[in-house]
């Protein structure tokens, strides 16, 4: 009998084991795939920008002053937050000069996401009400692989431009040294594969 359990635990650990290789193997080559900083100045509709980190909204605002874009959505805004204080935040930056008021008012904020599977609903909404079909998505690079495939779900015949934005903090220190960051780029791997499995569940749905 013991020697049963004890054959059985070995299993449990050799299986254990091998999730983690997999696991962690899939995780580092999740980081080094990381999308790099788009060189593409081509122009779109609109542009999207996801909350979640103080580079994405300027990144946002810079390329819509630049005229890359028609309008600026801010998806996953806190509600009660307008566009006053956002702009504050921003042209607080030192040497930011202030936002041209016509570049202004080509600004809506969305406040009903809470997530990423939000930010693709409410993105989708906005895009179809002002019947735009291209947009350049600006967001984390590492949170850019599971915002497309929660875009592609949400509206397949879209076109995104992806412009990810490298956070300050994970240009300053590798990402192996930090446990913070390596904490985020740990959760988002886990919450990027949960997307993939929906993604491939609801394609093989809609084959049948």
């Amino acid at each position: 009998m013991i020697r049963a359990i004890l054959k059985w635990l070995a299993r449990v650990l050799v299986a254990a084991g091998m999730v983690a290789v997999v696991a962690a193997a899939g995780f580092v080559r999740f980081v080094r795939e990381l999308p790099q900083p788009t060189t593409d100045q081509s122009e779109t509709d609109a542009i999207v920008v996801l909350t979640g980190g103080g580079e994405r909204i300027s990144t946002g605002l810079t390329l819509l002053e630049q005229g890359k874009a028609k309008r600026l959505l801010v998806s996953g805004v806190h509600p009660g937050v307008g566009l006053a204080e956002l702009l504050r935040i921003d042209r607080n930056a030192p040497g930011a000069p202030p936002l041209n008021p016509d570049v202004e008012s080509r600004i809506d904020l969305g406040d009903m996401a809470g997530d990423t599977y939000g930010n693709a609903i409410e993105t989708v909404e906005w895009m179809r009400a002002n019947h735009y079909q291209s947009m350049r998505l600006v967001t984390a690079d590492y949170h850019m692989p599971r915002a497309l495939l929660e875009f592609g779900m949400a509206a397949p015949d879209l076109r995104i431009l992806p412009n990810p934005v490298r956070p300050l903090r994970m240009t300053e220190t590798p990402w192996w040294r930090d446990r913070q960051t390596f904490g985020l780029l740990w959760s988002e791997y886990g919450k990027y594969l949960v997307a993939e499995w929906r993604d491939i569940i609801a394609r093989e749905t809609e084959a049948k």
